[in-house]
């Protein structure tokens, strides 16, 4: 019986760290052999946050992935100090901008601390006005487990004062968080690979697996099957984003072990085994790329990955990083990729 396969067009990550330097220059190409492109995170020591910055950090992103196919779409660290006229100055080099509250995550020392609606309109009516999304790492410093839920309802502030803006919950992994996608119009969300996959119990029930601690935090069940419901149906106001994160070893599995799950280069394998065991594969494409394509109003370049049913093991590491299910067999190899 021949090999199933499966044909994903131009697919997107919209949400993902390439780093910079050395890691950079390690990890890019396993996001840009396969995908089309992706939204690439602005969180660098220090942040990116000026057309400069963006620029440079494009040249050297383009740099890293050397001859593959592939677009960054740059995003800037949101600062509330940004006028309509610096915004204007950058329209044409920068996708979204990304809200960090302060300190909750990596790099995000030099986030709002606050989100006097007041204080933020000018930021945000002069980017609603040039339609440049809002992207936002949606954590209160509550209860970790709590985190998410608590931001639901400055996300509601934010949609109903400004209603042209498009907000973008990134990395969801809440039931409340998809519930609000449901309230608002101008409410969209990504979704890992990972959230979609593990709860709390997986990274620290047994013996702790630092491989699996990210921020957001894994959550409950009841969270991991909303996620799995609103991706599965390729829900028009979810996007595929990864979240992947690099970090060397020796910092994963240490004490204070860093946040973060890296799958870029197995991402695309697990989603299809995840659709095709859930009988949802019809919706992979608008998952993984047409609903982007919609949000964002992107035109990715021409790609296609063709993925065969036959396994494949992942490596223990990528260049000193540890994958997600390193060492374990997949159902899915990728077979090839055309481009054009």
């Amino acid at each position: 019986m021949p090999s199933t396969t499966v044909r994903l067009d131009a697919p997107l990550d919209m949400h993902l760290h390439l780093r910079d330097g050395e890691m950079l220059n390690n990890i890019a190409k396993e996001s840009a052999q396969t995908f089309s492109g992706a939204v690439v995170m602005p969180n660098l020591v220090p942040p990116v946050s000026s057309k400069a910055e963006i620029v440079a950090y494009r040249e050297r992103i383009m740099k890293a992935i050397g001859e593959e196919s592939f677009i960054p779409y740059m995003t800037l660290f949101f600062k509330p100090e940004y006028d309509r006229v610096f915004l204007e100055s950058l329209r044409e080099d920068l996708t979204s901008i990304k809200l960090y509250p302060a300190g909750i995550t990596t790099n995000s020392e030099g986030g709002v601390s606050g989100f006097d609606v007041e204080e933020l309109r000018p930021t945000l009516e002069a980017m609603s006005d040039l339609n440049i999304p809002l992207c936002i790492h949606g954590e209160t410093n509550g209860f970790v487990m709590d985190r998410e839920a608590q931001f639901v309802p400055i996300y509601e502030k934010l949609a109903t004062a400004f209603p042209k803006l498009k907000i973008i919950m990134e990395h969801i992994t809440t039931k409340e968080s998809v519930e609000a996608l449901e309230r608002f119009d101008n409410l969209y969300a990504t979704i890992t690979l990972h959230h979609l996959l593990i709860t709390l119990d997986d990274v620290a029930g047994g013996m702790l697996q630092p491989h699996l601690f990210c921020k957001p935090i894994a959550k409950r069940p009841e969270d991991r099957e909303a996620l799995l419901n609103i991706a599965l149906k390729a829900h028009p106001k979810v996007m595929f984003g990864s979240d992947s994160a690099p970090h060397p070893k020796h910092a994963k599995e240490a004490c204070g072990c860093a946040a973060g799950v890296f799958t870029a280069p197995i991402a695309l394998q697990v989603l299809t085994e995840l659709f095709e065991t859930h009988n949802s594969l019809d919706n992979l494409q608008a998952f993984i790329s047409g609903n982007a394509r919609q949000v964002y109003g992107i035109t990715p370049l021409k790609k296609q990955v063709i993925l065969e049913k036959k396994p494949f093991t992942v490596p223990a590491d990528y260049k000193g990083v540890v994958p997600m299910y390193a060492g374990e067999r997949l159902a899915y190899s990728i077979r090839e990729v055309k481009h054009g």
